[in-house]
């Protein structure tokens, strides 16, 4: 299997060229402790990740930049980015994902993205992205940001991508969770209302059906549930 040896190699080499930000994972790299997670991140998306053999002229790249991390694979998702997080594991390498969970190289549960998520949720930094190409998947890190410095679509992805997490472990996101999640101050539920209300207006989120009548202790889920 040639993917035995250099998966590991890969991952030092990413860590010894990272060496101006915080990101997560297990490696310490330069004048940082990166902490656990995205070695996760980096081996899901990356050196395991859903590549296309159909495709010529690309190869899996990882780009390194002071701000952010990306990943691009060959190949298009075969699912909805969107729903990374619940859906079952696809492949389209069925001959070759066997052969790797027989050596012990991957596994078969999907749960990739959940940990790379839950990882990224631990350290309260910006939610991760995916972008569907037409024929590639990228896939981008990026380092510690306070919520304060965070753009509105990164609350509202982060959002989104709290309550799918939740939803998997039969749990509705609320305000005080979202809070949790960006690491806001226990009294601006203002501002946690706010991004709730973002997401919902943005499609991504809903009211759930096991939410009281009142909006004090509102909660929801993701819009697929």
């Amino acid at each position: 299997m040639p993917y035995q040896i250099p998966f590991p190699a890969a991952c030092r080499a990413i860590s010894s060229l990272s060496k101006s930000a915080t990101y997560v994972s297990s490696m310490s790299i330069g004048r940082v402790y990166v902490q656990p997670g995205a070695k996760i991140a980096v081996s899901d998306f990356t050196v395991k990740g859903p590549q296309s053999f159909e495709i010529h002229g690309m190869t899996l790249a990882v780009e390194i930049f002071t701000n952010r991390i990306v990943m691009t694979n060959p190949g298009a998702p075969i699912i909805d980015t969107n729903r990374f997080i619940d859906l079952p594991p696809k492949s389209r390498n069925d001959k070759m994902t066997q052969s790797m969970f027989l050596f012990n190289l991957c596994e078969k549960r999907g749960s990739g993205m959940d940990r790379a998520v839950a990882g990224v949720e631990s350290m309260f930094l910006p939610p991760i992205t995916v972008e569907k190409g037409e024929d590639f998947t990228r896939v981008r890190l990026f380092p510690v940001k306070r919520y304060t410095e965070m753009t509105k679509t990164e609350k509202v992805l982060a959002c989104y991508q709290h309550a799918c997490l939740l939803y998997e472990k039969g749990i509705d996101l609320t305000n005080q969770s979202l809070r949790e999640r960006l690491n806001m101050p226990k009294n601006n539920s203002a501002g946690a209302s706010r991004i709730i209300s973002d997401a919902v207006e943005a499609g991504l989120i809903k009211l759930s059906d096991k939410a009281p009548e009142s909006k004090k202790y509102s909660s929801y889920v993701p819009y697929y549930a």
